[in-house]
């Protein structure tokens, strides 16, 4: 790893006095020129004080949530490689130099440190199970091989921090840079990484079943947005299959008799057909409306480097 590079170590916390100090120490020694930064995210405890006292810079994020904080991140960044890390001391500062180390080589634009549970106890059942649902969700949509979209330990390029925005407000916008990243034709390699229950007395601020939700309900909203025809195309092949069925009885009646006796079922069976065929006709539209998109973001990035 290039240490020469301008490097800033950014951590997002909401009440971590506990650990954020041995955080801080633990990557002054791995990257001693790199700048630390603490975003306080409306910590209620001594976190900003502690952040101060182990050397990092502190600043305050107004809006709770982790989404606000990352967009505060990306505000803030001015480095070539930022490492987002963070602060409850779950991930290793010992492996940061493989973490960087592709994006320093031009290998990728971000490296996502896969985690790898070091004791017993670091995952819990539904997050693991979690974590694989949304990963088989990215994988399907984007045709990438990720195995942990959620993970917290990342390094992201200045092309990262340039191109990508951040709209989500919580802990459903790992699964939005990840899927904003791919978009955006860039590349992202998982390194993986050693991943350490908290320490006793530190609480995780993830709620499973409302964060997960707002997880899977983030993936749909970005495939309907950069994949309309994939989304829309799935909706009319389900509304195809209920004007199919709805449809089948007056069919056959009118076949057999001539005579059509069940007109509700022929009705709503061809208002599906007619939404089915608009559902394919809007997927069509909005494709090709992102396809411009994507053009005229490749043309302006080009005309930015000159």
């Amino acid at each position: 790893m290039d240490r020469s590079r301008d490097i800033a170590v950014l951590i997002p916390c909401h009440n971590e006095q506990q650990t954020i100090g041995k955080v801080i120490d633990d990557f002054r020694v791995q990257l001693p020129a790199a700048r630390i930064v603490v975003f306080d995210n409306c910590c209620t405890d001594e976190t900003a004080r502690v952040a101060r006292e182990h050397g990092a810079e502190v600043v305050a994020v107004g809006r709770l949530g982790k989404g606000h904080v990352v967009e505060a991140m990306f505000e803030h960044a001015d480095a070539d490689i930022c490492v987002m890390v963070d602060g409850d001391d779950t991930y290793p500062a010992e492996q940061v130099g493989d973490l960087i180390a592709p994006v320093a080589a031009g290998e990728a634009d971000m490296a996502v440190g896969a985690r790898r549970a070091a004791e017993g106890g670091a995952f819990r059942p539904l997050h693991r199970a979690g974590n694989r649902l949304v990963c088989r969700l990215v994988n399907a949509v984007s045709g990438s091989r990720l195995s942990d979209i959620l993970s917290g330990y990342r390094a992201l390029s200045r092309r990262v921090l340039d191109r990508v925005p951040v709209v989500s407000s919580g802990f459903e916008i790992e699964t939005e840079m990840t899927i904003q990243t791919l978009y955006h034709r860039m590349r992202i390699v998982e390194v993986e990484v050693a991943y350490r229950p908290r320490p006793e007395g530190s609480r995780s601020k993830l709620r499973t079943l409302r964060d997960g939700t707002r997880v899977v309900w983030k993936i749909f909203s970005l495939l309907r947005s950069f994949k309309p025809l994939t989304f829309f195309g799935s909706l009319a092949l389900v509304l195809l299959v209920a004007a199919g069925l709805c449809l089948a009885g007056p069919v056959a009646q009118y076949v057999g008799s001539g005579r059509v006796e069940s007109l509700a079922s022929a009705v709503i069976g061809m208002g599906l057909l007619i939404l089915s065929g608009g559902c394919v006709f809007l997927g069509v539209l909005l494709h090709a409306m992102n396809w411009r998109l994507l053009e005229m973001h490749s043309v302006l990035t080009r005309r930015r480097r000159l």
